[in-house]
């Protein structure tokens, strides 16, 4: 049985990327490592906890010697790389951490790779999961294509592109065995509420203020995580080693419009007078370096993959309210903090 581990799999996208990897690949082990910090939460894995092909191990990326010594004791195949501080605004307020996570956490699992595979890079993967930010932003037209120069322009998207550049790097120097996705906005079931969209869900059943940053027209692609896992999993199986892929919604939304639609939407399911959430809507101060638009071309994993989003993106809202809707006690747990306690009670013993 081949051991695949994935870091930062109790997070957002990376729970949709486990489970998928569990049910589809009964003949491989995936290992799903989490640090459980405030956006790693158990409960989105708990249809697949008892799998016989799955295991859970709680511990940080930033820990070398754990990490060389789970290289050591697992033998992993393959890396996907998930495990990120992933937020703009925590990176603006703290970007030491984001450093530590993103920069020296990748070097680490870089190295335990390296030093475990030396013997043969060939039947061995490790591929890193980024982020559309690392190119800065675009003006009114263009798109981001794999050959886009990196700017990134806030914390988190320096350590990101810092991050892509040390996985490349060990590719050049080492001939070390990787392959680099960029993705663009995700959104879908189990996304941490302190993201616009679940942030404004969760703000909208409760008839809260929907702080929109600046003047709302910032742009952004979307991308329906249920379609990232699938990419995810058609990248690491066919895509060729030292390639990059983007992967985007084919979704550009404006802020504004974005939230808009969402009140309405939300309107409709709580059964609410048409309009009444969008005057919750409250224009704050903006983000600083806030990034005017992104927009991915994602051409190049539709052409050489044959990958291409399953849902347009109001079905895909849709699909996405229904599931905060029907998993409030969900969103109760994460916004007070309680599913911590799930790895207390469920993992008592490690």
């Amino acid at each position: 049985m081949k051991n695949i581990l994935i870091t930062g799999g109790a997070g957002f996208i990376g729970s949709h990327v486990v489970r998928l990897f569990v049910k589809s690949y009964p003949d491989t082990h995936i290992f799903n490592l989490d640090a459980l910090t405030y956006a790693g939460n158990l409960e989105n894995l708990e249809d697949v906890e008892q799998a016989s092909n799955y295991t859970f191990i709680k511990a940080d990326i930033n820990d070398s010697k754990v990490i060389q010594k789970l290289f050591e004791a697992h033998q992993f195949q393959s890396v996907i790389h998930l495990a990120a501080e992933s937020h703009v605004d925590r990176s603006i307020s703290d970007p030491l951490s984001f450093l530590k996570t993103n920069i020296f956490g990748t070097v680490n699992l870089l190295n335990a790779a390296k030093e475990c595979w030396k013997s043969n890079f060939e039947d061995h993967l490790f591929y890193h999961i980024s982020t559309d930010e690392v190119y800065g932003t675009l003006g009114s037209s263009g798109l981001f294509t794999e050959k886009t120069a990196y700017d990134p322009n806030s914390p988190y998207s320096a350590s990101k592109a810092s991050s892509d550049h040390f996985v490349r790097a060990y590719g050049e120097t080492y001939g070390f065995p990787f392959i680099i996705s960029n993705c663009s906005n995700n959104y879908g079931p189990n996304q941490f509420p302190e993201k616009l969209i679940p942030l404004f869900i969760n703000n909208i059943i409760e008839n809260k203020p929907l702080p929109v940053y600046g003047d709302g027209n910032y742009t952004r692609d979307w991308l329906y995580v249920i379609d990232h896992a699938k990419a995810i999993d058609l990248i690491f199986h066919n895509g060729l080693k030292g390639e990059t892929y983007n992967i985007g919604g084919f979704n550009e939304w404006k802020n504004i419009d974005l939230v808009k639609l969402l009140c309405d939407l939300m309107d409709e399911k709580l059964k609410r007078i048409q309009g009444n959430s969008r005057n919750l809507i409250r224009f704050v101060k903006d983000r600083p370096g806030h990034d005017l638009r992104y927009a991915i071309d994602a051409s190049k994993v539709n052409s050489k993959l044959g990958w291409k989003p399953s849902v347009t993106f109001e079905e895909g809202l849709v699909k996405t309210i229904d599931w905060y809707l029907e998993n409030q006690h969900w969103l109760k747990n994460v916004t007070t903090g309680l599913y911590q306690d799930y790895y207390k009670k469920q993992y008592k013993n490690n």
